[in-house]
């Protein structure tokens, strides 16, 4: 008595192929999403260069001229108070 296998042979062939494309799919993905991450990571980076580096500079002048009014203004607060104190002297005496 002849065993026929090839039936069994037909499916083992489906698998095999089924199993070879299901490989193919997940590296084209992979492949996708890498190529999808690098275009995505050259798009944030002109649009910070755009937009995000030239606020950033405009912050950063406007910082300055704070610290430097802010350095104006303690000045003159010294200012004050060194003559009120000497104000204060000449009268006492």
């Amino acid at each position: 008595m002849a065993i026929d296998l090839t039936t069994t042979n037909v499916l083992l062939g489906i698998l095999a192929t089924v199993s070879v494309l299901e490989t193919l799919a997940v590296v084209a993905l992979f492949i996708g999403g890498y190529l999808l991450f690098r275009r995505m990571m050259t798009l944030i980076e002109g649009i910070e260069k755009r937009q995000v580096a030239p606020a950033a500079a405009r912050v950063n002048d406007i910082l300055d001229d704070v610290k430097s009014v802010t350095g104006v203004a303690k000045s003159a607060a010294e200012r004050a108070d060194r003559m009120a104190g000497w104000w204060r002297g000449s009268r006492g005496a």
